[in-house]
């Protein structure tokens, strides 16, 4: 089998110039993105206010507006808890400069120096240092919230035209098939509305469950704002396969933090590894379903995501790749592309299907020859 040079230089270019896109584009296409998501979800509910006669801009805008609401309500209910957060800090600080103290005591009066080592000085420098780095996080952290607000704002303006201009927009996508295949890729484009709504909704009861377990937790342990850990840990494992654990790590390292004891972050670490391995071998199946129908192969993409768009590219890639196979498996040309990132489950489908379609056209054919076969002439 030979390849054509002009073909591989096509096929580097073409990939090449996706990603140079993806990079430059990023502000536009990451709330473009979430929006497809979001939109996905608000859907059925948008759908169902049209049949009750609503207009189909206000059946939009009252789907945004609920799920406005319960973003708000959850971003005030953090909010609550955090306020909490400062006091406990503070006498975190303070006991690392008991610790320090307590080290130079040591080191001072066990070790054989040239010259003790100086409290005080020692102290400001780590007080100055703190300083200095305090500063350029605060002014990163301002600009990273500026821009997390403005693309949210996209998202919001880009998930409300989805839903208002979602009939045109199948309709002007599905003109670009030929005539005869129109009902093919307006099919396909049901399939991949399916994957996406199948894949948010069932993340959204994920982390209710998990922020519910994490929660209820960490109250009976003893760790202080279990609510807002909880439900913080259970928020990142939007992320996947990683999310779980930088979750799970932000409770451990603040109940090491805030308890003198080392039984507290201990039993926070075992409680955390508890319901991440009956999320991962019963929950996720059973709550996400066959939504995400690919591979380990396909989870490349999480890489990929994360260094084209960070961790939004982490959150939206996946989701997407799951997406990309429902759309590769409607062209014949493109299928051995759906078997590569698709799941086993989806090649012994493929295989089922194939199986049954020749046993009906042996079938067929059988029939058709003993219609044709001679009839016998009775007198």
């Amino acid at each position: 089998m030979s390849v054509s040079f002009q073909k591989l230089f096509f096929a580097i270019a073409t990939v090449i110039a996706i990603f140079a896109i993806l990079i430059l584009a990023e502000t536009i296409l990451v709330p473009l993105g979430f929006a497809l998501l979001i939109s996905f979800i608000l859907y059925p509910l948008a759908k169902k206010l049209e049949i009750w006669g609503i207009n189909k801009m206000f059946a939009a805008f009252l789907s945004m507006l609920l799920m406005i609401l319960i973003i708000g309500g959850g971003i005030f209910f953090f909010l609550t808890q955090i306020t909490n957060l400062p006091n406990e800090l503070s006498d975190f600080q303070d006991k690392i400069m008991g610790l320090l103290k307590d080290i130079i005591v040591y080191i001072n009066n066990n070790f054989d120096l040239e010259a003790d080592l100086e409290q005080d000085y020692i102290i400001d420098q780590l007080k100055e240092w703190f300083k200095d780095v305090a500063f350029p996080f605060a002014e990163n952290t301002f600009y990273t919230t500026t821009s997390f607000l403005a693309g949210l704002l996209a998202t919001i303006v880009y998930t409300f035209l989805f839903l208002i201009y979602r009939t045109g927009l199948t309709q002007a996508f599905c003109k670009f098939s030929p005539i005869d295949k129109r009902e093919v890729a307006l099919n396909m484009f049901k399939k991949v509305q399916k994957v996406g709504q199948k894949y948010l909704s069932g993340m959204i009861i994920l982390i209710i469950i998990l922020g519910t377990a994490n929660s209820i937790g960490l109250w009976i342990i003893g760790v202080d704002s279990p609510f807002l850990f909880g439900f913080l840990a259970a928020g990142m494992s939007i992320i996947p396969y990683v999310g779980t654990t930088l979750g799970a790590s932000i409770p451990v390292l603040y109940a090491f933090m805030s308890h003198d004891s080392l039984w507290i972050p201990f039993a926070v670490a075992v409680l955390f590894w508890a319901i991440q391995l009956i999320e991962s071998n019963f929950l996720s199946p059973k709550v996400m379903g066959s939504s995400l129908q690919i591979n380990a192969l396909a989870a490349i993409s999480l890489l990929i995501g994360a260094s084209v768009w960070g961790i939004a590219g982490m959150i939206l890639f996946l989701p997407f790749a799951a997406m990309l196979k429902v759309i590769c498996e409607e062209y014949e040309s493109l299928k051995p592309i759906a078997l590569l990132i698709g799941s086993q489950e989806d090649e012994d489908k493929e295989k089922k299907k194939k199986s049954i379609q020749n046993h009906f056209v042996k079938i067929k054919s059988k029939l058709l020859k003993s219609n044709n076969k001679p009839k016998k002439i009775t007198e």
